[in-house]
């Protein structure tokens, strides 16, 4: 598994809204398979959960987008995971890092 976690500042929907679309742009493969949207007492969560297939794990990778905004800040915590081959170790988890990549890329 492969983790990103960032403090950032500006628009919430047009940050989500340019992260949904590159991350769903950088591969033919990449979908969005579930959302989710919490607003409450001056704060909001918007949780998304992506999938796009592996040419290097020949398998289904999934990338878990957090952004949480009270005040100010968002904070953003992504995780992926999949691509890997072991069944006791994890074997090949280039895909993972890759994924998690684009999103980094898009920051």
């Amino acid at each position: 598994m492969a983790k990103l976690e960032r403090e950032l500042v500006g628009d919430f929907d047009q940050l989500l809204q340019r992260l949904e679309k590159g991350i769903l742009q950088s591969s033919l493969s990449a979908s969005l398979e579930e959302e989710s949207d919490f607003y409450g007492e001056g704060s909001r969560c918007s949780v998304r959960v992506f999938e796009r297939y592996s040419f290097s794990g020949s398998n289904r990778l999934s990338l878990t987008l957090v952004l949480f905004q009270s005040g100010d800040v968002i904070r953003l915590s992504a995780c992926s995971t999949g691509g890997s081959e072991g069944v006791f170790f994890k074997f090949n988890t280039w895909g993972e890092a890759a994924f998690l990549s684009t999103l980094e890329e898009l920051l």
